[in-house]
């Protein structure tokens, strides 16, 4: 390879640089000081491309070409220089990568059981409503214990881990709980992970589920490695685990100090085992390593001093525990208690007390939201709380900021509700301002100048300019694109921001033609700051990705006023089909009509949320909306999961009365887990009624409808196959 002089580059270097030359990486560079800015441009393309070079021989070819030196002096010129000339830092750049990126990402695989989340406690009174609930839906009576196991809420990354006859076949990352992706071979490399199951009483199919983790003294010496290395630390341990276990290279996540505990598993043969305590002694056997803090408690009580007792032992813990998770000990309990959205009945997590700190409101500013609610939130004078530094908090409404009487100015006294979600919980009126003005909550949107009202019966305060103002129009296209909607790879809010400003994504139809008028655009987004050639067409494929969805993600996407992740499931797994729902909700305008009272019978919708739904289909932007989404998009019918063998396949029922075997909440689920839709209210599509003691109108109506009637003994057996 040729090598230049020392100093100034020959002026037709890099015009006239071939392959070889461009890869040369030992010649005498121009020092970092001294660059011109279209130098420097040129520089960090060479240097993008050398890099990547030898990031492939060594972490795909395992063939490097040059040593751990010269290389660490081409990743340092590389950031020198974005230093110097932050504003020309590329896509592409080195420094935007942690670990090498390989040739394609990972494989998506669907989960055999959905992967769910916990329910948060916050209190001892939570823990008691947890334990009523389940009392309640078990139809338990009071004395009757209710064991429970206690276990550590580690501060890491869920994984499944599937084996076929007793070897491990695939481990899979948590994803959105009903999809994740595949890992193997990153999990491959943990030591905790056994390869070939020890033991007797092996299942052919297991799937175990557990917690990637890594302890804080690895986490502190890893970061001390990567400040030596000048490469980028770590925020915290789930961070550095997070990012460890999804490299698409297995020899940088083995290079990490990853560990592994075991919580629960799933087998489709074997073991019949009739406590939670039995999974983990057995897990144990099969040489999984189980947190040897997991407690056993027979009351709540009992798991009240355990969590006091561990709080106060957090920081001797050699990992980072965020709460504790309780978990219903009787597995047959657990199977009747079910799950309810994305959240099981059976365990909650009691998360630690929030960490508070004092600072300053600096401003505040109101952000409107996809329904035109306006939310004041506090701009801080950046302050660290648990671990993170926080800018803004929110004030919820303006009767809060009224009944606190926040002010511009004010020290406040300021926690991270559940770790989480910043909250200012008082002013220090001591230090206030002598100057201090009350905040005026404005009559007007602060985005488009329209009124801005409050609906009676609600706290919350609306911009009534609706689809004409821009930021509403703008938290709309970011809910349409996030995680549990449309979820696009590489569109996320900045994204949305930019490209909504710039007049490039003005409505959802927008992003699905955005390829297409970019082609003949006088100035594409290829030669835009931040994009090149690559990213450009990475944001295209991962928009055409989503061409096709489900019909309950797309209902979600939509916005509709309190429709939520589980209320668009409902209306899928009712409708069926996207056709379906919009033409019943066009004729559920008539509150007259059949439509109207099908959509009142589903038991989880009320009056309330049925004007709502109703209300976006009438309006015609919204259908126009729909109508050009419709024709960019394919939307998949919403497959029922239940076999056609179970007994109550496509049937409805309505409960009615008072249940003596069990509680209503828990016949509802038993009669949705055989494959049946419960309804709120009896219909011509009403298969049949459950009738307790003291039925009412509800009985009286199966009468009139002809629909049949079954008593309490009668539903028994038709649940137990009988």
């Amino acid at each position: 390879m040729s090598q230049t002089k020392q100093g100034r580059l020959p002026k037709n270097y890099y015009r006239d640089m071939d392959k070889e030359n461009m890869l040369d990486y030992s010649y005498v560079e121009v020092l970092v000081e001294e660059l011109t800015p279209l130098e420097a441009v040129i520089e960090l393309e060479r240097l993008a491309k050398v890099i990547a070079y030898h990031d492939e021989l060594y972490f795909q070819k395992d063939t490097p070409e040059i040593s751990d030196a010269s290389y660490d002096a081409l990743v340092i010129r590389n950031r020198k220089i974005e230093l110097r000339f932050p504003e020309l830092r590329r896509a592409d750049s080195p420094t935007r990568r942690i670990g090498a990126p390989l040739a394609s990402g990972f494989r998506k695989v669907k989960h055999r059981s959905a992967m769910l989340s916990l329910e948060n406690a916050f209190t001892n009174t939570d823990i008691y409503d947890f334990f009523d609930r389940v009392r309640r839906f078990l139809n338990l009576s009071a004395e009757e214990e209710i064991g429970v196991v206690a276990e550590p809420k580690i501060d890491g990354l869920s994984a499944s881990l599937h084996y076929q006859q007793g070897r491990l076949r695939l481990g899979a990352t948590r994803g959105d709980g009903s999809e994740g992706e595949d890992i193997t071979e990153n999990i491959k490399t943990i030591l905790d992970i056994p390869m070939v199951l020890e033991g007797e009483n092996i299942p052919e199919s297991l799937e175990v589920r557990g917690e990637v983790y890594m302890c804080r003294d690895d986490f502190f010496a890893l970061n001390e490695r990567r400040l030596q290395a000048d490469e980028a630390h770590f925020a915290n341990p789930r961070n550095a685990a997070a990012g460890s276990l999804r490299q698409l290279n297995p020899q940088i996540t083995a290079s990490r100090p990853l560990k592994f505990f075991a919580y629960g598993f799933d087998a489709l043969s074997g073991l019949a085992l009739t406590e939670h305590t039995q999974i983990l002694s057995q897990l144990k056997r099969w040489g999984f390593v189980v947190n040897s803090e997991i407690r056993f408690c027979h009351s709540p009580i009992q798991i009240l001093d355990y969590y006091s007792s561990i709080a106060q032992r957090r920081i001797e813990l050699p990992y980072d525990i965020d709460g504790v998770v309780y978990k219903i000990n009787n597995l047959e309990w657990q199977q009747r208690l079910g799950s309810v959205g994305r959240t099981p009945r059976h365990a909650i997590a009691h998360k630690f007390a929030a960490e508070k700190a004092e600072t300053i409101i600096e401003n505040i500013d109101l952000q409107i939201g996809r329904t035109g609610v306006l939310t004041p939130v506090a701009w801080l004078k950046p302050v660290n709380v648990g671990g993170v530094i926080v800018s803004r908090a929110s004030l919820h409404n303006a009767d809060e900021i009224k009944r606190r009487d926040v002010r511009v100015g004010d020290t406040v006294i300021i926690q991270r509700a559940g770790d989480v979600i910043p909250q200012v919980l008082e002013v220090v009126m001591a230090k206030r301002p002598l100057d201090s003005q009350t905040f005026i909550f404005p009559d007007a949107c602060p985005s488009c100048g329209s009124l801005v009202e409050q609906i009676p019966g609600e706290v919350a305060r609306r911009c009534s300019g609706g689809l004409i103002c821009a930021e509403q129009a703008a938290e709309r296209l970011k809910h349409f694109v996030s995680r549990d909607a449309f979820d696009i790879e590489g569109l996320g809010i900045r994204n949305i921001e930019t490209f909504f400003a710039d007049g490039l994504i003005k409505n959802p139809a927008d992003i699905f033609t955005l390829e297409q008028r970019d082609k003949g655009s006088l100035t594409p987004l290829r030669c835009k700051e931040g994009w090149g050639g690559q990213s450009t067409q990475n944001l295209f494929a991962a928009i055409n990705k989503r061409r096709t969805i489900p019909l309950n993600r797309f209902i979600y996407a939509l916005g509709i006023s309190q429709i939520g992740v589980v209320t668009a499931k409902l209306l899928a797994k009712h409708y069926l089909s996207f056709d379906s729902l919009q033409h019943s909700m066009m004729s559920a305008a008539d509150s007259t009509a059949e439509a109207y009272q099908e959509l009142l019978s589903m038991d989880g919708i009320g009056q309330s949320t049925a004007v709502d739904l109703i209300y976006f289909f009438q309006e015609p932007h919204n259908i126009d909306i729909v109508k050009q989404l419709l024709e960019q998009i394919q939307v998949e019918d919403f497959q029922l999961e239940v076999s056609d063998h179970l007994p109550l396949a496509g049937q409805t029922v309505v409960f009615t009365g008072s249940l003596k075997m069990m509680s209503r909440a828990e016949a509802k689920a038993t009669a949705e887990r055989l494959g049946a839709k419960v309804a709120g209210s009896v219909s011509k599509k009403t298969n049949f009624v459950v009738v307790g003691a003291d039925a009412g109108s509800k009985a009286k109506a199966a009468t009139e409808f002809g629909v049949q009637v079954l008593n309490e003994d009668d539903w028994n057996r038709m649940a137990q196959g009988e």
